[in-house]
């Protein structure tokens, strides 16, 4: 416990001795113009008017030509795509068709069985069994300008109550388990049985279980083959990770805790400054005040603080702001101090945890080591990293180690991306406080966007274990979020060349704006900075035209034998039947370019 956390100086958050040196830092830009003529910090979506009509007629595909769209498949995929949907459609099939795959695979038996699922759900959905199997398929869909983000989709397919008891293991710390009610821990940041099965109402993420540390090192060493076959297959490739594989859960949890509390107490320490209801990235609070109160606390004496804000140069304005003061949580904090937080009730410094067991540093440690390897692995290769999104108890933590992951590896050019849930309501301001520390420290920023794939789970457990809901209100307010973010860090690549952003999206609606306000900025495809992502097998009438038309379009790409990616075929079907009106709508466009092709004659032509 004498190791110092410093965040940067954990294993993979600064180099060690043992590693590489670190590239030195490059010299600050000078300083620009800031203003964000399309957004506010009150949030709006954007104050100006859209583009005319026809304005962007030459930029923006036509999702609705079905002819171009399907241009890279044969006749006989288009059919399976009818009716790989249409079988989604059929609510019966869906809900029951883990007992229809067991009775498939009984009478069929596992040769036959394996043929039938590659000519339907299978083929549709995952592009092979193996590094080697899926290279046509890449190299095809890069004939056509579409990338490729690589995922290994084997995952475990343990019952409700093997999960269950997995995660209550992994989750709880040895100390609780042993002295019950001794520790002061917020319901949502502990580990609940009734929601110890996280895969139960998600549909699009892929869940991982901690069993112990070696199966850790096998998704490692999973994720660093992803790594390996991105960079083989093309020079430009994806590459996506959760951080939920690479160690003990637990970490995660107590982590995240902290993170909040402490910028919720950064928060009460603004409020008590008038600065309340100001946008978290414009809050500024007087350094004397601010010293004054942490020194009232107990935190440490007014000498010391004065000294940590003098060694990190923080307050040199007279002001700190939350970026500040999460830099001086990091460089002042020893491992058993890191998890002491405030009590906001009383206003004293509390213990999160009575003590961590030698084991539980270790496995925290070699989590941050196994990131590591991985990021270091993308860099070497080429290859971009995204760490995923997970549940909201878990995030705050997966976000940080990904910034600190950014600061380390992005210092030449965007490897790592985090990804951002804009379901959420703390979203802008996380995107936004991100955005501004990567301009402050010069490196390069990396987001994937997405809506979010957790939230009829988030919104039960936060429901029923009572804790304030993280959700949006509305679908319409997430839609306004996801621009929002948009926007925001659309703006900054225009004003500054680093930040980089992948609109994971399957909207139409979305798409085209983000094209529009492209336009408006003045962002060509051919800057590279702007990308586009849909799942492989949906939405082929959005991905296929972006990259034709030059813009930088992915597909995530699932591979793995049959029988162990059926937990993912699983979650794909259960997804489509939600999408009805989008599968729906590129159900149509697929009749409509296979009627066009027996009307003229081009069923079996082979390349369009």
């Amino acid at each position: 416990m004498a190791s110092r956390l410093l965040l940067h100086r954990l294993p993979f958050l600064r180099f060690s001795s043992t590693s590489a040196a670190a590239a030195p830092p490059k010299q600050k830009d000078p300083p620009r113009d800031r203003s964000r003529p399309c957004v506010t910090h009150k949030g709006s979506v954007r104050s100006q008017p859209p583009a005319a009509p026809g304005s962007t007629a030459a930029v923006i595909p036509d999702f609705g030509n079905y002819r171009e769209a399907y241009r890279s498949k044969s006749s006989a995929e288009l059919v399976r795509s009818l009716l790989v949907f249409r079988l989604c459609s059929y609510s019966v099939i869906v809900d029951r068709h883990k007992e229809l795959i067991n009775l498939s695979r009984f009478l069929l038996g596992k040769w036959l069985f394996e043929k039938v699922m590659t000519m339907t759900f299978y083929g549709q959905f995952v592009a092979g069994k193996d590094q080697d199997d899926i290279k046509p398929l890449i190299q095809h869909y890069r004939s056509f300008g579409v990338g490729s983000i690589l995922d290994y989709s084997v995952e475990e397919d343990l019952t409700q109550e093997e999960a269950e008891k997995k995660e209550m293991e992994s989750c709880e710390p040895l100390v609780e388990k042993e002295v019950k009610g001794s520790v002061h821990r917020e319901k949502k940041f502990r580990p609940h049985k009734q929601f110890g099965d996280r895969r139960e109402d998600v549909f699009s993420a892929r869940t991982y279980f901690y069993a112990d540390e070696s199966k850790c090192d096998q998704f490692m060493e999973t994720f660093l083959k992803c790594i390996a076959a991105s960079g083989g297959s093309s020079e430009d490739g994806f590459s996506a990770i959760k951080l939920t594989a690479l160690g003990r859960p637990q970490f995660l949890l107590q982590f995240s805790e902290v993170l909040v509390k402490w910028r919720g107490f950064f928060r009460q320490l603004a409020a008590e400054q008038g600065k309340a209801g100001q946008a978290v990235v414009d809050m500024k609070l007087d350094m004397e005040r601010l010293q004054n109160s942490l020194t009232k606390l107990g935190i440490a004496t007014l000498e010391e603080i004065t000294d940590w804000f003098d060694g990190e140069k923080i307050g040199q304005s007279g002001t700190v702001d939350l970026l500040d003061w999460n830099n001086l949580i990091d460089n002042r904090t020893e491992v058993a101090k890191l998890f002491v937080v405030p009590n906001l009730q009383t206003g004293e410094i509390e213990p999160l945890l009575l003590q961590f067991t030698e084991e539980e540093e270790l496995q925290m440690k070699r989590m941050l080591q196994r990131m590591d390897i991985l990021a270091k692995e993308a860099l070497k290769r080429g290859v971009r990293l995204m760490v995923d999104a997970e549940q909201t108890y878990f995030q705050p933590a997966i976000s940080r180690l990904t910034l600190e992951m950014q600061r380390k590896f992005n210092t030449e050019k965007p490897t790592i991306f985090n990804t951002y849930q804009c379901y959420l309501k703390d979203a802008y301001d996380n995107v936004s406080m991100d955005v501004e520390l990567c301009c402050r420290e010069n490196w390069y920023f990396g987001a994937k966007l997405v809506r979010g794939a957790y939230m009829a789970q988030e919104r039960k457990r936060a429901r029923e274990i009572g804790y304030e809901d993280p959700i949006n209100e509305t679908y319409e307010d997430t839609n306004n979020m996801y621009h929002r973010c948009l926007d925001y860090i659309l703006d900054e690549i225009k004003v500054n060349k680093k930040a980089n952003v992948m609109v994971a999206s399957h909207n139409e609606k979305t798409v085209a704006y983000t094209l529009h306000r492209m336009h408006e900025l003045g962002l060509h495809p051919s800057s590279r900075k702007v990308y586009f992502g849909q799942l492989l097998g949906m939405s082929d009438q959005i991905s296929f035209p972006l990259g034709q038309a030059g813009y930088s379009v992915y597909k995530y790409v699932p591979y793995g034998p049959v029988e162990e990616v059926l937990p993912y075929l699983s979650r794909r079907a259960q997804e489509n039947r939600g999408m009805v009106a989008g599968t729906q709508r590129e159900r149509d466009l697929l009749w409509n370019e296979l009627k066009r092709r027996i009307l003229q004659g081009h069923l079996f032509q082979t390349v369009y």
